[in-house]
């Protein structure tokens, strides 16, 4: 991995995001919901960002194909943890998270250390998913800080969302590599086995 990579302006923004992490861990603990809340928004646009700028100034590299969806679970996964552990949601919609993802990146490195298989990007399910635990994330935030019933019926709404396509991407992400493993044998058997009936 070369250096440049690195210093890229949406590199440099992912990596940034990450830094905001702790700083938003604190605020929750320390019940400053509101510094908690305008830091989180702050990740949220930064993410937004990075991408917008990957694409313009053409600096999509390996590297943040990488190092993005790893800031974005890393904030989102701390935040349920957080959240649940503080009580401000129920701990099934943390290990709903938790279950999928540890499972997305165990089986992502099997696979690529047995298959050589990488490069999943993200289908449209774990797009809606991602968006529907930053949006949930989001009102149980704002919540704390307003106590509006708007704004709980969004909560709530939200959150068993982020239950419904956590499930249905993780099934999703397991018919994919169902796939395209599939595809990778025939790739390289077809032709041995297509010769083997030639000859016989």
């Amino acid at each position: 991995m070369k250096l440049s990579q690195l210093l890229t302006a949406p590199n440099q923004l992912t990596l940034l995001r990450m830094l905001f992490l702790p700083f938003i861990v604190i605020s929750l603990v320390d019940r400053h919901y509101p510094m908690a809340l305008t830091l989180f928004v702050l990740a949220g646009l930064s993410d937004g960002l990075d991408g917008l700028l990957a694409r313009r100034l053409h600096q999509q590299t390996l590297l943040g194909q990488y190092l993005d969806p790893i800031a974005d679970k890393l904030l989102l996964s701390t935040m349920f943890l957080v959240l649940a552990i503080l009580h401000k949601i129920p701990w099934k919609y943390t290990v709903m998270v938790f279950s999928r993802d540890m499972a997305i990146l165990v089986s992502s490195a099997v696979l690529y250390t047995i298959a050589g298989l990488r490069n999943f990007s993200p289908s449209i399910f774990g797009k809606a998913n991602t968006c529907a635990q930053v949006s949930a994330v989001f009102f149980v935030l704002l919540f704390e800080v307003k106590h509006l019933r708007a704004v709980w019926i969004a909560r709530t709404v939200l959150l068993w969302a982020t239950f419904a396509f956590t499930a249905i991407s993780w099934v999703h992400y397991a018919f994919l590599v169902q796939t395209r493993l599939r595809l990778q044998h025939d790739a390289e058997h077809g032709p041995q086995a297509s010769s083997k009936k030639q000859v016989a």
